[in-house]
């Protein structure tokens, strides 16, 4: 079977990221022009022909919305321009955190996006780490969601930690931290926090012994840091003998640098899929780049993409 072109195109956002991406895929970028009007009004032009082509776009979809407004966009064009299936590949998908009704009157905004991305024309949808897994289901189209622990897995190996134990900062990312509790054969404990309003932790407690324990905290996103930061220190209040962090998505935003500085964190491990605003000695980056270019490769020839994000149960 004769396989289509692949064409890989990038939005300005992600574009450090798509082309680490190529390099490792062995590739160049699609080039794309984007025309900036003077009321902030953008228009992105695909510069190459793309008929009957495998079209993978690259966007990570952080704040601001023009973000998300150009992958549409960029989705559109290539629709228009006969692209033979159109892939959008988003290493951060934003506004996962709206995955729910969670109070009267508010919009769900993964499911919005979901919509958009679909009425826009994107054929398949390849992310990292959803907020909520179960954001697959708001698509009718099929999504490849590739997990973190491809590359945080092999990392953690390489730093041969004794006594070690998985933490969860909060109860919804239990499963993520059992994940990898069975992946290494560590221990598992909870950090129960309760809010009273968004990025405010008002209270939390230890669910288990961390004592003596070099403790790894897991979780998809870091925004404010205000969660992670208290877990990290009431792991340590509670006798461990270290704490580091594995967090998919450095959003990063407020005082999250200054709060991580003076944390009891050893490291905060991030993936590159959104850039980071500035650097830190605690923050240590591992590119996703090459994770991406196997699943396009993938994807393109047709091929399973179960063994880049499965990890099997060593116990």
């Amino acid at each position: 079977m004769v396989l289509p072109d692949v064409k890989i195109i990038s939005g300005r956002s992600t574009h450090f990221l798509a082309e680490k991406i190529v390099d490792s895929y062995g590739d160049l970028l699609t080039d794309v022009e984007v025309l900036q009007f003077s009321d902030g009004e953008f228009e992105p032009i695909i510069q190459e022909s793309v008929r009957g082509s495998f079209v993978f776009i690259i966007q990570s979809t952080f704040a601001p919305s023009d973000n998300l407004m150009e992958l549409l966009m960029l989705i559109d064009a290539a629709k228009r321009a006969s692209a033979g299936y159109i892939i959008a590949v988003m290493p951060y998908f934003g506004l996962a955190r709206q995955d729910r009704k969670d109070k009267p009157r508010v919009a769900i905004g993964a499911k919005l996006v979901a919509d958009l991305l679909t009425a826009a024309g994107a054929n398949r949808v390849m992310t990292m780490d959803l907020h909520a897994p179960q954001i697959q289901g708001f698509f009718n189209i099929p999504v490849d969601h590739l997990d973190a622990s491809a590359i945080f897995v092999p990392y953690l190996e390489s730093l041969q930690i004794s006594d070690l134990c998985f933490a969860s900062p909060d109860v919804g990312s239990t499963k993520r931290a059992r994940a990898y509790a069975n992946a290494l054969g560590g221990d598992l404990v909870i950090c129960d926090k309760h809010r009273t309003k968004a990025n405010e932790v008002e209270s939390m407690r230890l669910i288990g012994d961390v004592t003596g324990k070099n403790v790894v905290l897991v979780d998809d996103l870091i925004d404010t840091g205000g969660t992670l930061v208290a877990a990290a220190n009431l792991i340590m209040e509670k006798g461990a003998k270290s704490v580091r962090a594995l967090i998919t998505h450095p959003v990063l935003s407020g005082k999250a640098y200054e709060r991580i500085e003076s944390s009891h964190l050893l490291e905060l491990v991030v993936c590159d899929t959104i850039p980071l605003r500035q650097t830190s000695s605690k923050i240590k980056v591992i590119s996703a780049a090459s994770l991406f270019a196997k699943a396009i490769r993938n994807a393109h020839e047709y091929k399973s993409i179960n063994s880049l994000f499965i990890q099997k149960n060593k116990n």
